[in-house]
């Protein structure tokens, strides 16, 4: 888990041979920017990870039914791929529309 250091963050004080962990984040928001930071750091799926997990208990329960771990990875995966049929049948099918040049 990637936690951001707050805005105007610097680098630590170290000697400089050793880059910690905090360092390099704030290093490179100095130079791709919060947001091509937070792209290139995967910063964000945890809230994705989530919003599946509380979609997947909502609609299909809260807990495993089988005792079995084989019968649960087995129950799990049926979820999911029920879940993710769901999902694609209300995802509508955009299209770039195109656009109008030379006209004014």
């Amino acid at each position: 888990m990637v936690i951001p250091p707050k805005a105007g963050a610097l680098p630590s004080q170290a000697d400089g041979s050793i880059v910690t962990q905090r360092d390099a984040h704030v290093l490179m928001m100095e130079s791709l920017g919060r947001l091509g930071w937070q792209e290139a750091a995967g910063y964000g799926k945890r809230s994705l990870v989530e919003t599946a997990m509380g979609r997947y208990k909502t609609i299909i329960g809260a807990r495993l039914r089988s005792r079995r771990p084989d019968a649960q990875r087995c129950e799990a995966a049926i979820g999911v791929a029920v879940l993710n049929r769901m999902m694609a049948l209300a995802r509508p099918n955009s299209m770039r529309a195109a656009t109008a040049t030379g006209t004014a």
